[in-house]
Parts: C-alpha cells; sequence; structure tokens
C-alpha cells in the first residue's frame, strides 16, 4: 500500500503517556493511517532513525488575535514543534467590536498583552464586527498550524455597553441576556470557548483596569448560561485570587451553570495566597465532579531586559532620555562613551515598586546563549560585580552591551521564589494541572515564553542538574494529548489512527532552545522577540510538511478550528 507520508523508524512517544517504542507512523489524507511496521511505501518518507517522533504540540493560552488577520506564520510558536495553538485568553481580543471602539480594543491588548498599538493600527483589516464575522475572515486564510478562537470578555463587554463596559459599571438583565446570546452565538459559530480576566495587572495603555475585572456574578453566570445553550465550549480564566474562597465559589457556580471545563492561570508568586491553597480547591472541585485545571508553566515567567527590549535597568535613569530613541549603535557609542556614563550612572531613578524589580540586582541574571533559565544565586548581577569588585550597575551596563548591544537580562517575575524551579516540577506533575501560560505573539518587547514547550523537553526531560526530572513519555503527553482536551479537541495529540496527522521529528540531543532576538517584521515597522530552536528536524500539519531543521517550507496547511 502506498501512502502520503511514512516516517520510518523513529522513537514514538505517543501522547498517550506509554512508553516509547521504536515505530513507523505513515499518514494519509492529513491523518495518521498507521503506527507500527510498515511495509508499504511513502510518496515522501522521513527517515527518523535515532530520532524521537511526537505528536505535534497544542499550545493552549496564546494571544495571536491580531497577528492572525495579517500573517501566516504565527512564530516564535511554529520553531517550537507547535501544530496547533488557541488564542483569545485573558479576555482580550478584536471581536465583537463597534467601528467606534476598535481604537479601545488596541488600547486592551497594547497594554494588557504589550503589542505596539501602531502595529494593530496599521496590521488589523476590521474585516469584521460580529465574533462569527470574525471567524469567517479567519476561516478564509492559511496558516503554518491549526488556530483556536476563544470569545474575550473585554470585547463582548464593551461590544454590549459601550462606554459603562469600559468603565466596568455594573451591566443590567437586558445586558446580560445580550451576552448570553452573543456567547452561544459565537460558539455555535465555531468560538472554542470563552475567556475572562479579573486581575488588576491587566491595564489598556492607558492604565485603564480591564473592563472584565469587577464584572458581577449574575453576569458571569449569565454568559456561563450561555455557554450552556450552546452545548460545547470551555473557559479560560485569570483572576488576583485575593479572596480566595469567595472567588472560588464563583468559579464553582460558572462551572456547575455553564457544565463546561475551565482553566485558570497558576503560578508561584501571581496570587497573595501562593499557588497551593489555590490547587487545593482546583484538586476539591475536581473531586465533586467539576471540570476545572490549573494552568501551568514549566519555568519561571521573565522579563527580558535590555537595550533592544522595551524595559531595561536604566529606562527611568532621567538621563537615558537622552539616548532613547537613537539607533541601536549610536545608543552603544553614548553608553560606551565615558562622560556620558558617568553621567547617566550618577543620577539613579526613582521607581515605584513594580519598577524595582528592574534594578534589584540579586534577581536579574545575564541571560545568555543558550539561555539559563535555572540560574544560581552566584551567577546573578550582583554577585559577579561584587566579584569583580565593582558596581552592580556598571557590571549590568557593560553586560547589556555585549554583542553590539543586544545581549539580554532576565529577570523572573513567577515560580522562581527559592531560586529554582521545584514549584514548577510540583505543578507540572500534579494531577489537575496543565501545561499553558506560553503567552506566544504577546509581550513582544518584554516576554519571550512561547518556547516554554522546548524547555519542558530538555530542561526537564534531559539537561535539569539542580533537581529531580521528569520522564519523557510524561511531558509529551503533558504538551499533546492534554492539552487537546483541556480545550475539547479530541481529533489530536495522539499519534493513533484516524487523528490528525500532526507530528514533529526531533534529535533530541540537539534540541534546545537559542537566546531570544529582537526583529521587526510586525507592520510599522513594529519590534519583536523572536527565539528559535535547533533539533526539530521536521514539523508537520495535516500530513504536510511546515518546517525543516527550522527553516519553513512554502506548505501552510493550517486552518481555523471550528
Amino acid at each position: 500500500m502506498a501512502f502520503d507520508l511514512i516516517i520510518r523508524g523513529g522513537t514514538v512517544y505517543d501522547g498517550t503517556g506509554a512508553a516509547a517504542r521504536v515505530a513507523d507512523v505513515a499518514i494519509n489524507d492529513g491523518l495518521i493511517a498507521d503506527v507500527g511496521k510498515i511495509d508499504g511505501r511513502g510518496r515522501r518518507e522521513i527517515n527518523a532513525d535515532g530520532a524521537m517522533v511526537t505528536p505535534g504540540f497544542v499550545d493552549i493560552h496564546t494571544h495571536y488575535d491580531g497577528l492572525a488577520t495579517w500573517s501566516s506564520r504565527l512564530q516564535p510558536s511554529s520553531h517550537h514543534g507547535v501544530t496547533t495553538v488557541v488564542m483569545g485568553n485573558c479576555g482580550v481580543g478584536f471581536a465583537p467590536v463597534r467601528p467606534r471602539d476598535q481604537d479601545r480594543l488596541i488600547e486592551l491588548m497594547e497594554g494588557i498583552e504589550d503589542i505596539p498599538g501602531t502595529a494593530l493600527h496599521e496590521g488589523l483589516p476590521w474585516a469584521w464586527e460580529s465574533f462569527p464575522d470574525y471567524l469567517d475572515y479567519l476561516s478564509a486564510r492559511s496558516f503554518d498550524m491549526d488556530i483556536g478562537a476563544q470569545f474575550p470578555h473585554a470585547a463582548l463587554r464593551v461590544y454590549v455597553m459601550g462606554e459603562r463596559g469600559a468603565n466596568r459599571e455594573p451591566a443590567t438583565a437586558a445586558d446580560i441576556a445580550e451576552m448570553r446570546r452573543l456567547t452561544t452565538e459565537a460558539i455555535a459559530a465555531g468560538a472554542l470557548g470563552f475567556s475572562t480576566s479579573r486581575t488588576l495587572n491587566h491595564r489598556s495603555v492607558n492604565g485603564e483596569p480591564t473592563p472584565s475585572l469587577t464584572a458581577a456574578r449574575d453576569e458571569l453566570l449569565g454568559i456561563a448560561a450561555g455557554i450552556r445553550d450552546a452545548r460545547r465550549g470551555v473557559i479560560e480564566l485569570i483572576s488576583d485570587f485575593k479572596d480566595l474562597d469567595q472567588e472560588f465559589e464563583l468559579v464553582r457556580a460558572m462551572l456547575l451553570e455553564s457544565g463546561a471545563p475551565m482553566t485558570i492561570s497558576l503560578a508561584d508568586g501571581i496570587n497573595p495566597q501562593g499557588w497551593r491553597p489555590l490547587l487545593a480547591m482546583i484538586d476539591g472541585a475536581n473531586a465533586d465532579g467539576l471540570a476545572v485545571k490549573g494552568q501551568v508553566a514549566p519555568r519561571a515567567i521573565g522579563i527580558m531586559l535590555g537595550l533592544t527590549a522595551t524595559l531595561n535597568p536604566f529606562i527611568r535613569y532621567p538621563h537615558f532620555d537622552e539616548i532613547r530613541d537613537l539607533p541601536l549603535a549610536e545608543k552603544v557609542a553614548r553608553l560606551q562613551d565615558p562622560e556620558f556614563r558617568a553621567r547617566l550612572l550618577s543620577s539613579p531613578s526613582e521607581l515605584k515598586t513594580l519598577q524595582k524589580r528592574f534594578v534589584d540586582w540579586e534577581r536579574i541574571w545575564v541571560l545568555g546563549d543558550p539561555p539559563d533559565y535555572e540560574p544560581t544565586p552566584d551567577a546573578s548581577i550582583a554577585a559577579l560585580a561584587a566579584s569583580e569588585g565593582r558596581p552592580p550597575e556598571q557590571y549590568a551596563l557593560d553586560a547589556m552591551l555585549r554583542k553590539g548591544g543586544r545581549e539580554m537580562l532576565y529577570t523572573p517575575f513567577a515560580n522562581y521564589r527559592d531560586n529554582n524551579l521545584d514549584c514548577c516540577r510540583e505543578m507540572i506533575l500534579a494531577r489537575n494541572t496543565v501545561m499553558g501560560l506560553g503567552d506566544g505573539g504577546a509581550h513582544v518587547g518584554t516576554i519571550c515564553d512561547a518556547s516554554f514547550i522546548t524547555t519542558l523537553l530538555t530542561h526537564w526531560g534531559r539537561d535539569r542538574t539542580r533537581g529531580e526530572r521528569i520522564d519523557l513519555a510524561t511531558l509529551v503527553k503533558a504538551q499533546t494529548q492534554d492539552t487537546a482536551a483541556a480545550v475539547g479537541l479530541k481529533d489530536r495529540g495522539v499519534l493513533m489512527p484516524g487523528l490528525r496527522a500532526d507530528v514533529n521529528v526531533i534529535d533530541f540531543e540537539r534540541l534546545g532552545v537559542r537566546a531570544p532576538e529582537m526583529v521587526r517584521d510586525l507592520p510599522a515597522d513594529g519590534a519583536r522577540l523572536e527565539q528559535k530552536a535547533d533539533g526539530y528536524l521536521a514539523t508537520i500539519v495535516s500530513g504536510e510538511v511546515t518546517y525543516r531543521h527550522g527553516e519553513a517550507t512554502e506548505a501552510l496547511p493550517g486552518r481555523l478550528i471550528r
């Protein structure tokens, strides 16, 4: 028998958590046809002898809502074996929208997700008003992976309530009825679910809290009823959980009203009570028959600091304004000039609480290439500067000037309280968690965590020296079958006959992330952090090879998931 494609002799991790086995994988018509010893021939064949073969990775927490309207390549995720992404997280997106509110939604996305407003203004075609219209627009496009969209609460609230919604005024009964109807309509049209944000960390570029921040119980339960009316769909939620008991009771009420599964952002250092009490409540809800999981990360959530990034330790120093807008080469030259350098460092900034993190030298590291995402205290800027008898400010400035001013510093703001990743290991292995929080497409000048997936495999499956590792079969399952199931996608995530032929062929010995770098390929010459990887021999979407050795092919088989 002839097959469209056969991947020969790889070490197959099928996504179920089963032990690896050497096998062939045959593909026909975009689906897995067989896994085992295959005697037939392929019209195309890939020799995977000595390589690792996995399902394509499913990333359920991204923000490609804008990028997908003008670009076919969803990078950096494409470089990390991702074959399916879910966008529309955290309650932000670009539909539904009335023409008068387009700028407001851009301001929200720019502030909450750090995507340049100029790029969004130039790139977004605004060829839609309703959410079904938005899905129709995306359905006509092709991508290097499949994409799924969620219905965002902030956009919904502004669409229904206008200025009242943006100002977080209480919704009326008529408002709630309309939100319920539109939620059902969106999910019936193909939205994977609904997302909302209840955290003060999410603010527009003007500093205004997200419209969904204080949405009342009756509003959230009305939307949950809309999900129930649609008879399918999932919920994604992020909250500060300041009053853990009260807020989680609302979570339970939404789960009961909707009948839908939910994921909740879970990380050490974000919620006041810590992550363990919240996870205990998640476990308790599951024990009671409710379907809710914590979305967790495989490493610290960290900020990139540098001369090419949005932020650096000196950006609030008074004299930095003199060079802020200069081209990089001129900026480097000025920072190497002894007179300017002395003037800059002699006038430290007065920083707000959050900004003080950027000069906490004991919690800032040189990221390096390859990056070290579990650095030790003795490698911090403070420790390295002390070892040379220098002020940490001088050491940090010199470090940023390396590589022509492109070196990045790194400061974790979650999951690194104890200067190690032990909490991440515990969260990864917890019964009721699922991998997420990578934010691909967002925070383009400050965070580059779309590479979480490669770190999950390399750090936890091979490289970790500061504690226990995790077996590869468990790690692959966590990023394939488990993530797909969390958003209701039962047609992918496992190498099994009849399921989608989304596959990675990986040279595991060479697998690793490169240092992030700033590129300018957004509309309006907008900049974003890009991070590539080594070791991905082939990424296959719906039976077509989309990337070979990390380089894109001409194939764009990815489509909107309805």
